[in-house]
């Protein structure tokens, strides 16, 4: 659902911006520059959700890689942000400690639910 929206977002933005109402609950296709951190909004952590995925600094490949997330170890979710076509969870390795930002595809479960407002 989330990456049918962010394919669909560019359509739904242009035909906002032609309404005279603002879609205040509309996530923006805004990336979470590198170093961007956010609290737990979500509270949800799973076990064996990604197999080998980088947690970057923010959610592009362009930031650096921080920490690796695999398939043994347990996830907190805290929430999501739409960057281009793609959505990112920034999550917390619970079996390393390590924060960082994993693109939704990645994960077995496709990340958060819970937008992080940006």
């Amino acid at each position: 659902m989330k990456r049918r929206f962010a394919v669909v977002l560019p359509t739904l933005v242009a035909v906002a911006a032609s309404l005279p109402i603002a879609l205040s609950t509309t996530p923006a296709s805004a990336s979470a520059s590198c170093g961007k951190t956010v609290a737990d909004k979500d509270g949800s952590a799973w076990n064996k959700t990604a197999d080998g995925a980088n947690e970057r600094s923010g959610s592009s490949t362009n930031c650096t890689v921080k920490g690796i997330a695999y398939n043994t170890q347990r996830l907190d979710y805290h929430c999501y942000t739409v960057a281009g076509d793609y959505t990112w969870t920034y999550l917390r390795n619970d079996s390393t400690g390590v924060t960082g930002w994993v693109r939704d595809d990645l994960l077995s479960d496709y990340g958060s639910l819970v937008y992080c407002g940006f």
